[in-house]
């Protein structure tokens, strides 16, 4: 493409993250100049981000311009790429109400934001907004490719394509290669000597292949390595978060004989195994950090009254590349050289031992054609099992907002396997109908309210 790209970012408030996007993109020669279109409903925060988007241009040196903007619509005139970043509802009231009703129950979470209960709460909020968003898209700049790092990533990308299948849409995130340097941390190897696969499904794709490049050119196979490592105690090394030491996924390697690509705190949720009621021997064996994402919540509240003010009172602002795949996914689109990402899209057969309606993670190429995902195949049947687990709660909250059937809210619940671990089906049924009660008006009208009704 010929000129300069514009870049829309919906939920520009959510500063440090919009921060690493604007960092990588305008340190890439082809995107320096780029059109940055900033929207928020907040805009207090909204004047922050501008303060710290025209910063970074000035310390890096680039014609970048950008605009501020509280109106969706006319913030996506004339927008070639639409990043998606935000929360509804927020750590006050909603992921607060994720937490602490479920307790009342005995069911205890860490994360909360992708599954269980918590994560189809967030998703029955969150979808409807995407779902706007799209609605503009198509009115506005129906041609954008829609860079959603949003949670609950699965649901969101699996109800977006449910219902607006024609939009250029991929969800993403960090935990691929975030994990990838991890392991190669943890084995004292550099980085850019690992080579990897993987696939699966959002926080639940895992390594199909993991090896290190020899002198001689050719690639050893890690898993033997991790697997003795773990055994010995030699791993894993004190990571970046002392709250959760992966043990969780290191268990679940030798168990599976593939390792996870997200974090031990949220896979201790997405299965029946770690979390469990009067076992706190687990908890303390696997160290499993319970109500972690609130407390992360709180420290950055804190973290962010003074990183606000050193931001409006510095001169220059220190950029750093960060981990995430947006500017990559850009430059590849506007110049045509061509990168490989992982992302979330509709599986349309890409990985065949899950449903082609699904959100698969695999492996996009990208180039001036745009994202075009690439076939896995089959999974190891115990890692497309233990999937399933997951789709299950996925596809069954999808068509909660699709039929917007309250039922199947019920049924996502039913079928988590954390909370089917932990509560009796009327638990499970009054649990859910206290988080409808409680979230209000933060929920589409058809699901809000009370309603004690048995499924026939």
């Amino acid at each position: 493409m010929t000129g300069t790209p514009k870049i829309t970012f919906i939920g520009a408030g959510s500063t440090v993250f919009m921060k690493n996007i604007i960092g990588d993109v305008l340190q890439r020669p082809a995107l320096a100049g780029a059109r940055i279109a900033l929207m928020d409903i907040n805009p207090q925060r909204l004047d922050e981000s501008a303060i710290v988007a025209r910063k970074l241009a000035s310390t890096l040196g680039t014609s970048a311009t950008v605009e501020t903007f509280t109106d969706q619509r006319k913030a996506l005139d004339g927008a070639h790429f639409v990043v998606v970043a935000f929360q509804i509802g927020g750590y006050e009231p909603c992921t607060v109400t994720d937490f602490e009703v479920p307790k009342k129950y005995g069911l205890r979470q860490t994360i909360a934001d992708t599954l269980g209960v918590g994560g189809i709460m967030r998703g029955l909020r969150t979808v409807p907004h995407l779902w706007k968003i799209c609605e503009d898209i198509l009115a506005i700049c129906p041609n954008a490719i829609m860079l959603q790092y949003v949670n609950p990533m699965a649901i969101n990308t699996s109800a977006i394509g449910e219902k607006y299948p024609t939009i250029k849409q991929v969800g993403l995130c960090h935990s691929v290669q975030g994990t990838a340097m991890e392991l190669a941390h943890d084995l004292d190897i550099p980085y850019h000597e690992i080579r990897y696969r993987s696939a699966g499904i959002n926080h639940m794709a895992f390594y199909l292949e993991f090896e290190h490049r020899q002198p001689d050119g050719s690639y050893r196979n890690l898993y033997p390595d991790l697997v003795r490592a773990y055994r010995e105690g030699r791993a894993p090394k004190p990571g970046w978060n002392p709250r959760c030491p992966n043990k969780v996924r290191y268990e679940m390697l030798t168990r599976l004989g593939y390792f996870v690509t997200e974090s031990s705190e949220h896979f201790a949720e997405y299965t029946p195994y770690f979390i469990k009621e009067g076992r706190e021997d687990l908890i303390e064996k696997f160290g499993i950090p319970l109500d972690e994402y609130p407390k992360r919540c709180i420290e950055q509240v804190a973290r962010w009254k003074n990183q606000a003010e050193e931001y409006r009172t510095a001169e220059k602002i220190e950029v750093k590349q960060s981990k995430e795949y947006a500017s990559s996914i850009i430059n590849s689109v506007w110049t045509g050289e061509p990168s490989v990402i992982y992302g979330n899209v509709r599986n349309n057969g890409c990985i065949t031992s899950l449903p082609s309606n699904c959100a698969a993670e695999v492996a996009c190429l990208v180039d001036a054609s745009g994202i075009q995902p690439t076939y896995v195949g089959d999974l190891p049947p115990q890692l497309t099992a233990l999937i399933r687990t997951n789709i299950n709660v996925q596809e069954l909250t999808v068509k909660a907002l699709m039929t917007e059937n309250r039922e199947h809210i019920y049924h996502a619940a039913m079928m988590d396997p954390h909370t089917a671990a932990e509560l009796d089906l009327d638990q499970i049924w009054s649990l859910v109908d206290e988080l409808l009660v409680a979230h209000g008006d933060w929920l589409p009208e058809w699901a809000r309210g009370n309603r004690k009704v048995q499924a026939a």
